[in-house]
């Protein structure tokens, strides 16, 4: 082992990406796994051969970098999926995002109504604080809409009244597409964005085959993973991280690294520093939560059950939150196609009643609940096994910016320790984001400068601008411009101006010529303009009349056209942003 190798705290995809990279630089880093697995929340669980998922990861991104770290290690192992999930409420499957027709049928008329008329009210009078994600949902779709498709399921996530969740997450979770990407897609076709998707990528015995194959590298690069070494203490000098205790069953060693990259949560870090931190460091981590996540794997003796990989379960009569149907993530997830398998997903506090169940109680809670949403009877589950994952999602309470950022200002002292991941960094990162960060940080102990705290934040991090903002075979200034507002007064003015110096023009030429061959036909305009005759007075009362027409008809096209181009953009903008919140539900 180096002497002072590169520290990997945790092997879930932002570690296991870091050390991925190290490798590729021939850096040998050691990973301190403390589960038996390598994946951390993204890990496939087993039982009996049936494989099944924590949470459900697709594997979509556009960074492109990512991308080819995916296919190169799995390749043909690989399956393109065809994507399904619905919302269930009240009995009904909803398409997501909402379609029209399927939402007017399920919800009915007087419900439908009643609907678009709160988000009617919403647009004309919306709030004017968005603080919380009650407040940042309801003013783009409105109060009804909101506590029908929103509110009950967001509750069970994250056991918080969303009047209490914080509005910047939701901006970051609900991405939609830029008004130039929307406008450039509609008119052109251009690159689709993340949430237009209908297929994604997966593993074909889930997501614990890229993870596996990752740590397969790593080894063979003459990296490290230990699994089952649970770091114990972190020790300090105040400057950098001097070393890394693990213990590994009852045999306790010590790391000395050259760098420290850390995807345990932050707040769990800050704890193991020896010497401790100042108080108020402490105090910060105590004020982050994390939500817990339960999921109970009913195996039931039917081939199908419903069509779609996920569910979401917007009923309060229920505590399960969503339903992954493993089957139809892969086939392979199921060993033998007479049977299907679901997850029963139910969101939670450590320690809390639903936690401190026993298993037996979570199965049978999950297999009435199974009935009293109308999917299958008690009878035809043949077997159950139940797992629970702690530290799943970050809480974006009101106090968790502040908490926050007291940590990270602190941790910036250290100069050979990272963090990263959606844990490390108290952020909720989709799985693309939580690799880039590893990968960065590995580029960082390089001696390459990159802030891992941009990802998913500045633009130039964003996956949306990595690489695949081809849409426009037309310059963005071209569609800036053409799209571009028109200024009525200054068009009206300006047209009614040309066209009364043309007439005004023309007059003074006859005039000024003496002729008589044109001058029958001009005079035919006083018809039309009260008082003209072809004389210097006659070519002003003319310039008169034809700057009010041409102002009146200028102004009124400009308005119209105005008019046309606002609705038109405002639909698709509206259909992008509506189709960017199933990435919300997705991702969770």
């Amino acid at each position: 082992m180096n002497e002072n190798p590169v520290v990997i705290i945790g092997a879930g995809p932002a570690g296991l990406a870091a050390g991925y990279e190290l490798i590729s630089r021939n850096i040998c880093p050691v990973i301190l796994e403390r589960d038996g697995r390598v994946g951390g929340i993204a890990r496939t669980e087993s039982y009996k051969d049936f494989y099944f998922d924590i949470g459900g990861h697709r594997f979509f991104t556009k960074n492109e970098e990512i991308n080819q770290l995916w296919d190169e290690l799995l390749g043909d192992d690989f399956l393109s999926v065809n994507r399904l999930s619905r919302i269930f409420y009240k009995g009904k499957y909803f398409n997501y995002p909402l379609r029209p027709a399927n939402a007017l049928f399920n919800l009915g008329l007087v419900e439908s109504l009643l609907i678009f008329i709160s988000y009617c009210r919403a647009r004309l009078s919306p709030s004017p604080e968005e603080n919380s994600f009650e407040e940042w949902i309801s003013n783009r779709f409105g109060e009804r809409l909101y506590r029908t498709f929103f509110k009950t399921y967001t509750e069970k996530v994250w056991g918080l009244p969303c009047s209490e969740i914080r509005a910047d997450w939701a901006a970051q979770r609900i991405k939609g597409l830029s008004l130039l990407v929307a406008v450039s897609n509609a008119l052109f076709g251009g690159q689709q964005s993340k949430s237009l998707i209908e297929q994604f990528s997966y593993p074909k015995f889930g997501p614990g085959m890229m993870w596996k194959s990752f740590m397969d590298r790593i080894v063979a690069g003459n990296g490290e993973v230990l699994l089952n070494a649970e770091v114990s203490s972190i020790q300090h000098d105040t400057k950098m991280i001097t070393a890394v205790e693990y213990s590994s069953g009852n045999v306790t060693s010590k790391l000395n690294p050259s760098h420290c990259i850390s995807s345990m949560p932050i707040s769990k870090l800050v704890k193991l520093f020896k010497p401790q931190p100042p108080a108020e460091i402490l105090s910060a981590a105590n004020q982050l939560s994390y939500r817990a996540f339960i999921i109970v794997v009913l195996i039931i003796d039917t081939p199908a059950l419903f069509p779609d990989q996920w569910l979401y379960v917007h009923s309060p009569a229920v505590k399960v939150g969503r339903i992954q149907n493993f089957k139809n993530w892969s086939r392979f997830m199921v060993p033998d196609q007479s049977k299907t398998s679901i997850g029963m997903e139910y969101f939670c506090n450590e320690n809390d009643q639903t936690w401190n169940m026993q298993d037996n109680e979570l199965v049978e809670m999950a297999k009435g609940e199974m009935v009293v949403l109308g999917l299958g009877e008690k009878t035809q589950v043949i077997d159950s096994y139940v797992v629970r994952q702690s530290h799943a999602y970050p809480v974006y309470d009101s106090e968790y910016k502040k908490s926050l950022q007291v940590i990270r200002n602190y941790l910036e002292n250290f100069s050979n320790l990272q963090t990263i991941g959606r844990s490390g960094m108290h952020r909720y990162n989709n799985m693309d984001h939580s690799m880039q960060t590893g990968s960065l940080a590995a580029k960082n102990c390089s001696g390459e400068s990159h802030d891992l705290w941009a990802v998913n934040e500045e633009k130039s991090y964003l996956e949306e601008d990595r690489g695949i903002r081809e849409i426009p075979a037309v310059p963005e200034k071209v569609l800036i411009g053409a799209f571009a507002r028109i200024d009525k007064l200054a068009f009206a003015t300006a047209v009614g101006t040309i066209c009364g110096l043309l007439v005004l023009g023309a007059t003074l030429w006859i005039i000024s010529r003496g002729g008589d061959v044109l001058n029958s036909h001009l005079r035919l305009l006083a018809q039309y303009f009260i008082g003209y005759t072809v004389t210097v007075k006659g070519g002003f009362i003319a310039f008169g009349y034809s700057f009010f027409w041409g102002f009146l008809f200028a102004w009124l096209f400009a308005y119209l056209r105005n008019l046309f181009l606002a609705v038109y953009i405002y639909n698709i903008k509206r259909r992008a942003e509506l189709l960017s919140l199933r990435d919300f539900f997705d991702n969770f």
